[in-house]
């Protein structure tokens, strides 16, 4: 199947630059949602697990998952896993968990566009001629869905969310405001993790 989705231009104002992997990270959510038969989330029920890390510049994938599906970083709905993989897995306490992952192979083939030369040699995608980037985007949203993605059902995924709390304290030492879960004790006083010396 051909995907219908293709990110909206406030996606890429959010993300701040155009590059290819906001896309992908985009459709990724979106037929994350799809598998599921889940809604963009408005509140705190839908959450993804991005197995990228740090220092590899695929990372731009997680700010078209959180444009697509509503679970962003501000809700706390996503948490990385720090796995080092273009890679997520969404999941719905009442629909189940799906885990999406670029393809290796197309993955081969995305990477000989122009755009990435231009990576490799230390531009940002900013600074990037428009239609390098354009070229590497269009193609990938010529791409069938099939190609990009290995879709798995994750039947046994299992996650617990912090139960949430508006119970908090002043800290003894710095004067701020710190929630009960991250309040630590100095010399029988409640103190924020910074002062504790932790």
């Amino acid at each position: 199947m051909k995907t219908e989705h293709i990110p909206p231009d406030w996606a890429f104002e959010f993300h701040g630059h155009k590059c290819p992997f906001m896309p992908l990270g985009y459709r990724m959510g979106r037929l994350a949602m799809e598998k599921l038969g889940v809604e963009r989330e408005k509140d705190h029920g839908f959450f993804v697990f991005p197995e990228i890390g740090v220092g590899h510049p695929q990372a731009c994938l997680v700010d078209g998952i959180q444009a697509a599906t509503g679970a962003t970083y501000g809700k706390l709905l996503m948490e990385k896993t720090f796995y080092g993989k273009l890679a997520a897995t969404f999941y719905h306490p009442k629909k189940g968990a799906v885990r999406l992952s670029l393809k290796p192979e197309f993955v081969d083939a995305f990477g000989k566009f122009q755009f990435f030369a231009y990576r490799k040699q230390g531009k940002e995608p900013s600074e990037i001629p428009a239609g390098a980037a354009d070229e590497v985007i269009n193609w990938v949203y010529e791409q069938l869905d099939e190609a990009i993605y290995k879709v798995e059902l994750k039947p046994d995924f299992k996650f617990t969310p912090a139960k949430g709390s508006f119970n908090k304290t002043l800290c003894a030492s710095c004067g701020e405001v710190v929630f009960e879960r991250y309040v630590r004790t100095r010399d029988g006083k409640p103190v924020c993790i910074p002062c504790s010396g932790y």
